[in-house]
């Protein structure tokens, strides 16, 4: 606890402390654990004094925030209309099947976290997947082997 409560007021002075940069503290906390811990939250919160109900509200309300640890790898798959219809579903099934989780569940060795969305603004891409950031367009059940296999022998950035 004594290690996250100097981790994270380092972060909140690194932003002057001021309350208009929670966003921006959290996403420093975020990066630092790979999510948000309750400890964590609870500690901006006394630290920038507001009620913990907000500074929980936002971490949230942003779907880039995760309250639960995450995988060293995060997958999302597009499962909106354009890439549902091209397929999405297949590629989800795919990445559950080869993975061993459901979506909204990570490896038990914590290294990937699979997720959905319900549109990515790449539409003409579907069906899409994104790794860590990286967009996979076009994508194919046949390739999701692959993806699996390269960002497995890759550290996150």
């Amino acid at each position: 606890m004594e290690a996250v409560k100097t981790t994270v007021q380092s972060f909140v002075s690194k932003h002057n402390n001021e309350k208009c940069a929670l966003i921006a503290i959290l996403q420093d906390i975020q990066a630092e654990y790979n999510y948000l811990p309750q400890d964590a939250l609870r500690i901006v919160s006394q630290t920038l004094s507001i009620p913990l109900i907000d500074v929980v509200g936002v971490a949230t309300f942003y779907r880039a925030f995760s309250l639960k640890p995450r995988g060293r790898h995060v997958i999302t798959v597009c499962l909106g209309t354009a890439c549902h219809v091209r397929g999405g579903p297949k590629i989800l099934d795919e990445f559950e099947r080869k993975l061993n989780i459901k979506a909204e569940e990570t490896t038990k060795d914590n290294l990937y976290t699979l997720e959905i969305v319900n549109c990515l603004g790449a539409c003409a891409l579907g069906p899409i997947t994104v790794v860590d950031g990286n967009y996979f367009g076009q994508m194919k059940i046949r390739t999701v082997d692959k993806l699996i296999k390269k960002f497995g022998s890759k550290k996150r950035s």
